[in-house]
């Protein structure tokens, strides 16, 4: 109730009082009356967006967790942008582009007199200096994402203020869609890098519809119109993005009317949010959720374990029971819809006799599971909901799991350190090529890389899934690349969830997209 109550304090604060908040931008932005004088309902002026758990930062450099994206879309552009019904590349910082015959030099034409949010110049030196930034030997471990968005460039040269060329190393059928995404991709003020020693996770220039403000630690994050944006301004003065961990509590506060719009829920609070006259937005997911192994120590750095406790748990039931109907079985880490699926690939099958005796001929009678306790959008049931259910299945087989639960921040910490046998994880693809969910299960990463798993035919696939023409010879790539990870079993894929949020009925225009994101500069309130 106390965090409840220092919110509205700060919502009163944004949408009544006539004062200037300085955002990191360097200007001031005056939240009071409108010039004309004319009477505004200040609620208009405001969206408030409740999401289950908070941002790890907002440098898209430096993080790689979909509650950060959901911010950082709206303070940050790439050059390219999604279609906003799809991942069909489009124009966004750069206005045009050429690709050179043998796929190694991309030509960027950038838009003109594009500033960022502290009143430096989007230019071809930024785009230099936020790739630079990125590659080796400038490249710091924590840039998880840095090698899959620009692992294959070899330089970058600015040709004139508005033109950049990029070279390759090797061709790269992903490598546009790549730079549409929001991981690593945006560009970022080079005077902000540079005042706060490479790092703006807490102090975010972009040059996108909206500015950041403040940053409140376990409570919101607020920003503010940039009504000095280079393209079409946005419809809604306030952004205010509200941490609530409990999938209960984000119900009520949007049936309250204190959010306006809410994530992470599940099958199960569905009835209550329409009964109060609230809308669902429903969309299939590009996402996975699944279990992982530690194969990086026993006794899950043996296949046959692996297998065996894979065997002791029921998928299409536990799917079924968690998610009723909102998300679909897993049989592969692909979704169905992705080019190199094949519906004739399957994991270890349900046969609990066959699991407890492998177990007991392992000596595998206790594991240790981590997981996390808020929802994801992937698994809305929360990490937590998922361990327990396969810690119950794990007792029917003479296996003892021992559970240790944290927030997603904690629990990313966790992951890094290795000290686990089994750990959830999942993700929502960034952008719509099948080497996006394939290349993170072994990249070197144990953040993104969370079984830690190491194959090295399965990382030469990879490469050369990169380097393919889009086609059915790129597709076979693919699915030769899920055969592999179905033998080693070193994931149990659990589910595809559908994308669920809701919104209350005077929110004009709310966009989930397919990628995890949430653009407000299109949103309004009537």
């Amino acid at each position: 109730m106390k965090k409840g109550k220092r919110f509205i304090a700060l919502a009163l604060m944004v949408l009544l009082v006539g004062i200037s908040i300085t955002g990191c931008g360097g200007g001031s932005t005056s939240t009071g009356s409108p010039d004309s004088g004319e009477k505004v309902d200040k609620a208009k002026e405001t969206l408030i967006y409740a999401q289950g758990a908070e941002p790890r930062g907002l440098d898209p450099a430096l993080v790689d967790d979909g509650e950060s994206a959901k911010v950082m879309i709206n303070i940050y552009e790439g050059l390219l942008q999604y279609n906003k019904d799809s991942t069909k590349v489009e124009p966004s910082l750069a206005k045009k582009w050429d690709v050179s015959e043998d796929g190694l030099t991309y030509t960027f034409y950038l838009q003109e007199g594009v500033k960022f949010h502290d009143g430096t110049d989007f230019n071809a030196e930024a785009v230099k200096f936020n790739i630079d930034r990125q590659i080796p030997p400038q490249a710091t471990p924590d840039m998880a994402y840095g090698s899959f968005v620009y692992g294959s460039v070899k330089s970058v040269e600015v040709v004139d203020n508005y033109t950049v060329k990029i070279n390759l190393t090797d061709p790269s059928t992903p490598f546009l869609n790549n730079l549409a995404m929001v991981m690593s991709a945006p560009m970022v003020s080079p005077k902000a890098l540079q005042d706060n020693n490479n790092n703006v996770n807490q102090t975010p220039v972009g040059t996108g519809p909206y500015k950041f403000v403040s940053w409140a630690k376990d409570e919101n994050i607020v920003l503010v119109r940039n009504d000095e944006y280079w393209g079409e301004k946005a419809l809604t003065k306030n952004v205010i993005f509200k941490f609530i961990k409990d999938n209960s509590a984000r119900v009520v506060a949007l049936n309250n009317g204190e959010a306006d719009m809410i994530d992470g829920i599940d099958a199960t609070v569905v009835d209550q949010i329409t009964g109060a006259g609230n809308k669902v937005f429903q969309a299939p997911g590009m996402n996975i959720n699944y279990m992982a192994y530690n194969t990086s120590k026993a006794p899950f750095n043996d296949a046959k374990a692996r297998k065996a406790v894979s065997q002791a748990i029921n998928v299409p039931e536990l799917v079924d029971s968690l998610y009723q109907g909102y998300s679909e079985t897993a049989t592969s880490i692909l979704p169905t819809f992705m080019e190199g699926y094949d519906k004739s690939i399957t994991q270890a099958a349900y046969d609990p006799a066959a699991s407890a005796e492998a177990l007991k001929a392992a000596g595998i009678t206790n594991v240790h599971i981590i997981t996390y306790t808020n929802p994801r959008p992937y698994n809305a049931a929360t990490g937590q909901a998922l361990a327990e259910a396969i810690q119950g299945y794990l007792s029917k087989v003479g296996v003892t799991a021992t559970i240790d639960s944290f927030d997603w921040t904690t629990y990313k910490e966790k992951i890094k350190a290795g000290d686990y046998d089994i750990c959830f994880y999942g993700w929502i693809g960034d952008n719509g090529d099948p080497d996006n969910f394939m290349y993170l299960l072994a990249h070197e990463d144990p953040t993104m890389n969370v079984a830690r798993y190491a194959n090295p035919e399965f990382n030469n696939l990879i490469k050369e899934g990169i380097k393919a023409p889009a086609g059915p010879e790129r597709n076979k790539i693919y699915t030769e690349l899920e055969k592999i990870a179905a033998a080693d079993a070193a994931w149990l894929p659990i589910s595809h969830a559908q994308t669920l949020a809701a919104y209350r009925p005077n929110v004009q225009n709310f966009l989930y997209h397919v990628t995890g994101v949430t653009p407000f500069a299109g949103v309004s309130k009537q």
